[in-house]
């Protein structure tokens, strides 16, 4: 690495990587299985399995940037760690990293009650129970935050939650037992501090999930992506997130690690795409040759063997910056990964399954799974279009 990090960094990268290839790589074929056969909506037994033994190792929590209940790794130190566990669909949970229940952790870190934190932190932090975040809404441009148009309303002692939400990750888990909403408190006041984050238990009165999305025709089981009707659903104030208007202050500090952590996840997906269009390759013969033989994939390979490093680099640099300028000094490389790292992994991995052939577009290797994944991450904490406008403007400031 062209970063300075810690001995504790290095060594817990070397032994989630030896755990990746001891127990998670071994266990995909059974997980898939356990999803296929079983109830879909149900928790993995080898998932629930492999958390335990990952916790006994103290490969748990290690995604809190700077923080005694993680690993006390910074951004930067974290990243090679997320790569890791992008590599494979089900290592994030394994090693409790997994989101939307990071950055909603983050979220009762920074920004959450001694009362919150005892109540919801902690067993998020134990792998005990899952969560959510509410904030897209299909009437309006969620990609705009300050176009959310549910409600919080103060009525004495409590709030009243009322919204249409939707593309609400994690929600079909059984596990699955709070949501942090987002919706508009103070309707009269500065379009960035209208809006406010209250803690929804699951099983509240109101709150009704509609169906389950799916994504390029993956229902995601068990996790899944919901639409949820919040129909006037009485919560008490104490369950407000650090005060009223505040939510757009709160959804932007939730953000920066996230980005990270996306980022490098596809970029851990993307290199293991490279790693089997190499060894299909080198495996296959066709028109009296090795694939490995022919220009046109060597040049695939090269291609993406350059955008992955490339996309690497840059998120590691954003990270750095994170950790030494602050999130928002760093906001320019934030939103630059954002838009670099999910593009560069999509073309390798389309590469990969153009090698693959049939097989690519199959469910027989991971490609297509991860294909569908990293497309919606295009769209999912802005669309591309967002942060290239939010670039231009940071770049055209400095010339004004």
């Amino acid at each position: 690495m062209l970063f300075e990090t810690s001995d504790r960094a290095r060594s817990l990268h070397e032994r989630v990587d030896a755990f990746m290839k001891e127990h998670v790589y071994p266990n995909e074929p059974v997980f898939a299985a356990q999803i296929a056969e079983g109830d879909r909506w149900q928790p993995t037994a080898i998932v629930e399995k492999l958390k335990q033994k990952a916790r006994a190792q103290g490969l748990w929590n290690l995604f809190l940037p700077d923080s005694e209940l993680g690993a006390g790794l910074a951004n930067l130190e974290y990243a090679p760690l997320a790569e890791l566990m992008g590599r494979s669909p089900m290592a994030p949970e394994v090693f409790n990293c997994s989101a939307p229940d990071t950055g909603n952790m983050e979220v009762l870190v920074r920004y959450g009650s001694d009362a919150q934190r005892k109540t919801w932190l902690e067993p998020l932090l134990a792998g005990e129970i899952r969560s959510a975040f509410a904030m897209t809404e299909p009437a309006v441009a969620s990609s705009d935050d300050t176009n959310i148009a549910a409600t919080i309303t103060r009525d004495g002692d409590d709030y009243i939650v009322h919204g249409h939400k939707w593309w609400i990750s994690g929600a079909g888990d059984p596990r699955c037992k709070l949501f942090i909403f987002l919706g508009k408190s103070n309707p009269e006041a500065d379009r960035h501090q209208q809006h406010a984050m209250i803690l929804v238990p699951r099983d509240a009165p109101g709150v009704h999930i509609e169906r389950m999305l799916s994504v390029f025709g993956y229902d995601d089981a068990p996790h899944g992506h919901a639409e949820i009707r919040f129909e006037h659903v009485r919560v008490p104030k104490t369950n407000l997130v650090l005060g009223e208007g505040r939510g757009f202050e709160i959804a932007q500090g939730r953000l920066g690690p996230g980005r990270i952590h996306h980022c490098m996840r596809a970029i851990g997906a993307a290199e293991r795409a490279l790693e089997e269009m190499c060894r299909r390759t080198l495996a296959r013969k066709a028109f009296g040759s090795a694939l490995a033989d022919k220009g046109a994939l060597r040049r695939d390979i090269a291609d993406s063997r350059m955008d992955i490093d490339q996309a690497r680099l840059l998120t590691l640099h954003a990270a750095h910056r994170m950790n030494t300028v602050g999130n928002k000094e760093a906001r320019t490389e934030i939103a630059m990964i954002k838009v670099v790292a999910p593009n560069a992994a999509l073309r390798v991995l389309d590469r990969a399954i153009q090698t693959h052939g049939a097989l690519g577009v199959s469910g027989d290797t991971g490609l297509a799974l991860a294909w569908a994944h990293i497309r919606a991450l295009r769209l999912a904490d802005g669309p591309d279009d967002v942060h290239r406008e939010a670039i231009a403007k940071l770049e055209l400031r400095k010339y004004r």
